[in-house]
């Protein structure tokens, strides 16, 4: 009854707040037009040439400039339109062009115009630039993180939740449009913490350090292929005034002060009513040519990770039921530096470095309850060491918008981890260690190349990478082991990546065209201990070509249609090769799988979006078709209950959808923002061969389901200094490779005021205000059932305080 209560009252606050929401503002943007005066006669260069632009419409003054000693001019700030732009200087014919100025490219070359004593007619010369607002070209869509009131406090991970088209599972994994597989860039590059060329590690970083968060759906081949669903990129703060500035915070909060569901008796106390802290600080210094900046934060908590309880249904009729408690404490600390500074007017230098400790404390419970009882219990340290270093070089040539960047990246991590076991197994007490060291290295280097032309421009570049990642794990066996020794040992991932790119604009005055290819050549090893006893070392390579296409049609200046089309992958990471099991739950182990290949993925979108005075409706349809899915596979030990889940290739699968959003103003005190994604998921039949504990064979028949998500944001404005913020998030049921996952729902809140003339802020917010959201599976194997509900943490209330000097 109290479930069902929980559900009517959260429907009531989702119509309620209907008309409640935050806009996401538009900002306009403008263009630079640069070329070359020269003489018709020797093209020698005319220096002093006066350059005007006007308006076509009533030849009224816009802009203008003279070219410099070696005839190279540069037209600033100019708006999207139609324009004249007129040369003249003293002995010369005066020179008349007609200009349009589009939406897409930054800087745009003119070219060489010709001035000669005959009157000559040259070729009409179209330029089109940059867009009011990026997010027109409906290839991405950019946040801030300070407009998210009700996550303010927690880590970027958290934060994200919140966002259209983002949906998170109680493991941390991202889906947009219904798949995880998400690419996340820190400042536009790949690292250790985050994952390279997949996800991990956004719970290191608290929110306040965090500029916005960038959500690319149909990356273009400049970037690197990996993520089927798109990209994330996250981009820290950075002062840009001059002198001295910067911001310190403090947050406070306090998790789980009511638990969703009590434990069964002979467990743990689940964590409640867990402290949180987040204090930051960040200063920067401009002056001249140089920029220096520093971020530095602390997060720290304690956290109910897992409260999950679990049936297992076997055909022979036993029936085991177990809850798993999992209580963490985990501080998590940042240092992010840097200097940037200007050679001269052409070449920059940028120096960062960012270094991540995260360390945390698990106290895990399982008890097993049925046909027999057990009481499981371990306690994990874990320490995550990680630096990032990177020394960038732009290069900026005699002509407006051409440059030459080259970086050279280095990435360390470090992952140390002890567990030590209990088990008390029907009167029978047992103990067991295990230990893994592991080392990640990555060096990877960039040039990219961009080269403004009269209709559009080029870009060109290359990535090369080499990253190296060997572990160790080992068992220590106690009283009554249940360890298998012969899964321990060494082993070695070895990546090598090299990728060519190039991609050309086309803009004309209603239409533009992106086209790119990125050719990737990928050699991964991953070397298996001999001793192993079930694998062996393997691995993949492959050259493949991955295009991407843009196509856009500009119905009016306020509405256009946009085509894309990609071809990307998703390689295996380390962790899902990884040969050895985890015993966190030794009735249901977790292992990798050496002998996984790459996912394919190729996928089409038609989008449409619609510009009003006070708001935007954006809408797109897209379809995804992969092969070689990369999942999880849960099979049975024969002749026990004990299961064990393997990562496999699931054969092929697509996403076919429809994506809705609708964003405005409804007066100056109210902002609404409605983003709904429709989807069917369709799962092809597979057959797979789990190899552990000994080649179990799992067969599944094609399924479907339709599905979806709605989210509801909404800012409500109490004058000129408060603002308050609601969400509303449902999460329909969906399938996976092996079941189904069942709806979910949340709400959270914030509040914020601006204080001391708008220096400083104070906020209050929560998350999962009426404590709803729980994360429930239903599974099938070959002879078991699997059901599962988790009860873990999301319920946390925060007050903080932020101040700017």
């Amino acid at each position: 009854m109290f479930k069902n209560l929980k559900a009517l009252l959260f429907f009531f606050f989702y119509v309620s707040t209907i008309n409640i929401f935050f806009a996401f503002g538009v900002q306009g943007q403008t263009v630079n037009i640069s070329g070359s005066v020269k003489n018709e006669a020797g093209r020698s260069p005319l220096p002093f040439v006066n350059i005007i632009v006007k308006q076509e419409i009533d030849t009224s003054f816009v802009t203008g400039t003279i070219s410099n000693e070696e005839g190279i001019f540069n037209l600033s700030a100019l708006n999207p339109g139609k324009y004249f732009v007129i040369f003249s200087v003293i002995g010369f014919h005066t020179k008349t062009l007609p200009l349009e100025v589009g939406r897409l490219s930054p800087y745009l070359d003119m070219g060489n115009v010709l001035l000669s004593e005959m009157v000559q007619e040259l070729e009409d010369i179209i330029v089109e630039g940059q867009r009011e607002d990026i997010s027109e070209a409906l290839d991405r869509k950019t946040y801030t993180i300070d407009e998210n009131i009700s996550q303010l406090g927690g880590s970027v991970l958290q934060a994200m939740q919140n966002l259209p088209g983002i949906t998170i599972d109680q493991e941390g994994k991202i889906y947009i449009r219904g798949s995880d597989k998400v690419a996340i860039l820190l400042d536009g590059k790949q690292t250790a913490i985050t994952g390279i060329g997949a996800q991990s590690g956004l719970e290191n970083f608290p929110a306040s350090s965090v500029d916005r968060i960038e959500i690319i759906n149909n990356p273009s081949s400049k970037y690197d292929a990996t993520g089927n669903a798109g990209i994330i990129n996250i981009i820290f703060k950075k002062e840009k005034d001059e002198g001295w500035n910067g911001k310190v915070g403090m947050i406070a909060g306090l998790g789980n002060p009511f638990l969703k569901k009590q434990s069964m008796e002979g467990l743990r106390s689940q964590y409640q009513y867990n402290p949180k802290l987040n204090p930051s600080f960040s200063v920067n210094y401009r002056k001249n040519k140089v920029n220096f900046f520093f971020n530095g934060d602390l997060l720290w908590h304690k956290q109910m990770m897992k409260n999950e309880f679990t049936d297992r249904f076997f055909n022979d009729g036993t029936t085991i039921r177990q809850q798993f408690i999992e209580n963490r404490t985990q501080p998590i600390y940042n240092l992010r530096t840097g200097l940037d500074y200007n050679i001269d007017e052409r070449n920059s230098l940028t120096f960062s470095t960012l270094f991540n400790y995260r360390e945390y404390t698990d106290l895990g419970d399982i008890l097993y309850t049925g046909d027999a009882n057990r009481l499981w219990q371990y306690y994990e340290n874990e320490v995550n060491q990680t630096l990032f270093v990177t020394l960038t070089h732009v290069h900026k040539f005699k002509k407006p918008g051409q440059s030459l960047t080259s970086s050279l990246n280095y990435s360390f991590r470090r992952k140390d981890e002890v567990f030590n076991f209990t088990n008390l197994d029907e009167g029978i007490f047992g103990t067991d260690t295990t230990a893994l060291i592991a080392d990640e290295h990555i060096i990877d280097a960039n040039i990219d190349f961009v080269k403004p032309l009269r209709s559009g421009r080029i870009e060109l570049g290359t990535k090369q990478r080499s990253r190296v990642f060997p572990n160790f794990i080992t068992f220590n066996p106690g009283f009554n082991s249940i360890l298998d020794p012969n899964l321990a040992g060494s082993a070695e991932y070895r990546e090598w990546l090299s990728a060519f790119y190039g991609n050309y604009v086309l803009e004309r005055k209603n239409w533009e065209l992106e086209a790119g290819l990125r050719l990737e050549y990928v050699d991964v090893d991953y070397l298996v201990d001999p001793n192993h006893a079930v694998y062996e070392s393997a691995g993949f390579d492959y050259f493949e070509p991955f295009p991407s296409l843009r196509a856009s049609y500009y119905i009016s200046d306020k509405s256009n249609l946009t085509f894309f089309y990609n071809r990307r992958v998703d390689r295996p990471e380390e962790k899902d090769l990884r040969a050895f099991p985890t015993y966190a739950d030794p009735e249901i182990l977790s292992m990798g799988n050496p002998t996984l290949i790459p996912q394919f993925t190729q996928s089409v979108e038609a989008g449409y979006k619609l510009t009003m005075d006070k708001s935007y409706f954006y809408s797109a349809i897209f379809h995804r078709s992969s092969r070689n899915i990369l999942t999880r596979i849960i099979t049975e030990f024969p002749g026990t209950n004990r299961l064990v889940s393997v990562d496999q290739n699931g054969g092929n699968g697509w996403n076919t959808g429809l994506e809705l959003v609708w964003s405005g103003k409804i007066n100056d005190f109210i902002s609404v923002n409605i983003n709904s994604t429709l989807y069917q998921n369709r799962i092809a039949a597979f057959s797979i061969i789990n190899a552990y504990p000994g080649m179990v064979r799992f067969d599944r028949t094609e399924e479907k389901n339709f599905t979806g998500n709605v989210k509801l944001n909404g800012l409500l404005k109490f004058g000129k200094y408060t603002e308050l913020q609601l969400t509303a998030i449902y999460l329909a049921p969906d399938i996976v490779p092996q079941g189904r996952i069942l709806a979910r729902y949340h709400v959270d809140a914030g509040l914020t005021r601006k204080i001391q003339n708008g220096n400083g802020e104070l906020f209050v917010n929560a998350s999962d205000l009426f404590n709803t959201l729980v994360i429930s599976y239903q599974l099938e194997g070959n002879d078991f059932a699997l059901n599962s509900d988790d009860f873990f943490e999301t319920q946390v209330f925060r007050l903080g305080y932020n101040y700017r000097f």
